[in-house]
């Protein structure tokens, strides 16, 4: 039975988890899609996902998330807040430009929103952090991985679909209508107040800010038992699993499906399948651990990108590609809900902007190489070249998980060092 209190922190976080990349993911589905079809180049669409590297480097601002606050709103609540009105406003002005006629404009507007929604998730992950109990964390992080996916499900599914309906403009006012509304559970919550030694080791803008101990927060992150290890494999398993699924997206185009078919493939049913996924992570964990767990989901990962390879061997019919995206959605949901799990029971209550701020960027820093680097080397290896390569890396993956990784229990909460 599900603790009240326990549906309330769900509730809460799946309305920020559900509309924070909305329009990224809008943006990132949609811009591959509609370029491809008007002839641009593999290697071009390749590097379209450059745009998010903000999300990698997330972790260079979050210890000022950790330390600085300015109002009585609540520490990371009032950055939640900013952060979302910013992203809904810069998607509302992007909804006013024409992909043909100001493409570096709206590629600008992207990274914006990348920014925005990076600098909104720093906060939020921190908010969850103290929010969740250590026993509430399997569960809180389907939520997460839940709203995500329906983020994805309106953003780059539906509104992708609806993009040939209602145009570009619409498109993006929707969502950043949705946003907005995203925002009402928020505005009744109340976060707890920060520890006593918490704010005492917080800066503020008379204080002046020591290079070496900002620095310090990192190297001492990485030297954390186990810690090496562990953002090796966030790293291996983000540049194999994108490796393949970017490429994914023009081969669907290459062999004759429509815009609205592959909304609906990807974004919709790869959406609902990675909520199953993320689902099936939560119940899971509490009875297998995060360790078995996470096994289980990086092996199925592995499978399922190796069955990229039939459609580039001739078998290219409907159910063919439904049956494809059902293996690795649903692995994918509960790779990303045990991980973030994990990610959390790594973070310390009174650093947790910094510590999963560091950890969510190596899934980005794994992702953005895999992306850039994908369409090149599709044209050189060809689809098969791609597909092969990325199933070795998940392969390897899976070996770390189940030789080296240890998933003890969750860190306690120290004192951050005061900067």
């Amino acid at each position: 039975m599900i603790h009240p209190q326990s549906i309330k922190k769900f509730g809460l976080l799946g309305s920020l988890y559900l509309s924070q990349l909305m329009p990224l993911l809008f943006l990132f589905q949609a811009l591959p899609v509609v370029l491809r079809q008007k002839g641009m180049s593999l290697t071009a669409i390749g590097l379209i996902p450059l745009v998010i590297l903000p999300i990698t480097l997330k972790f260079l601002w979050s210890p000022l998330i950790d330390r600085y606050s300015f109002t009585r709103l609540g520490h990371y609540r009032f950055w939640i807040i900013c952060f979302q009105l910013s992203v809904a406003s810069i998607t509302a002005l992007c909804s006013f430009l024409s992909v043909e006629n100001n493409l570096p404009i709206v590629l600008m507007g992207m990274t914006l929103i990348a920014l925005g929604a990076a600098s909104q998730d720093i906060a939020t992950d921190a908010l969850a952090l103290g929010l969740l109990e250590p026993e509430e964390r399997g569960l809180g992080n389907s939520v997460q991985a839940i709203g995500g996916s329906l983020g994805s499900l309106i953003g780059g599914g539906g509104m992708l679909i609806l993009l040939n309906h209602w145009g570009w403009q619409a498109s993006l006012l929707t969502l950043s209508t949705i946003m907005l509304v995203a925002l009402i559970p928020l505005l009744f919550h109340e976060e707890k107040p920060r520890t006593r030694e918490a704010k005492s080791s917080s800066f503020t803008a008379t204080k002046s800010i020591s290079l070496e101990s900002y620095f310090k927060i990192f190297i001492d992150f990485c030297q954390r038992p186990g810690m090496k290890l562990w953002m090796l494999i966030l790293v291996l398993y983000n540049f194999g699993y994108n490796l393949s699924s970017t490429m994914f997206r023009p081969l669907l185009v290459d062999v004759g499906l429509t815009i609205a078919e592959i909304g609906s493939l990807i974004g919709i049913f790869g959406a609902v399948v990675t909520m199953f996924g993320s689902l099936m992570a939560g119940l899971i964990i509490p009875h297998l651990g995060r360790k078995r767990s996470l096994l289980i989901a990086c092996s199925l990962s592995a499978m399922g990108i190796c069955s990229y390879l039939l459609p580039t061997s001739g078998f290219t019919q409907i159910p063919v590609f439904y049956s494809i995206v059902a293996i690795t959605s649903f692995s994918l949901g509960m790779m990303v809900t045990t991980a973030f799990t994990i990610m959390m029971d790594k973070s310390q209550a009174d650093s947790g902007a910094s510590d999963y701020a560091i950890q969510a960027s190596l899934n980005t820093m794994g992702s953005l190489p895999a992306s850039a680097l994908s369409g090149a080397i599709a044209v050189a290896l060809g689809y098969q070249g791609v597909f092969i390569l990325s199933g070795l890396f998940l392969s390897f993956c899976a070996l770390l998980i189940g030789k080296y990784l240890d998933t003890s229990s969750p860190v306690k909460s120290t004192v951050i060092n005061q900067l």
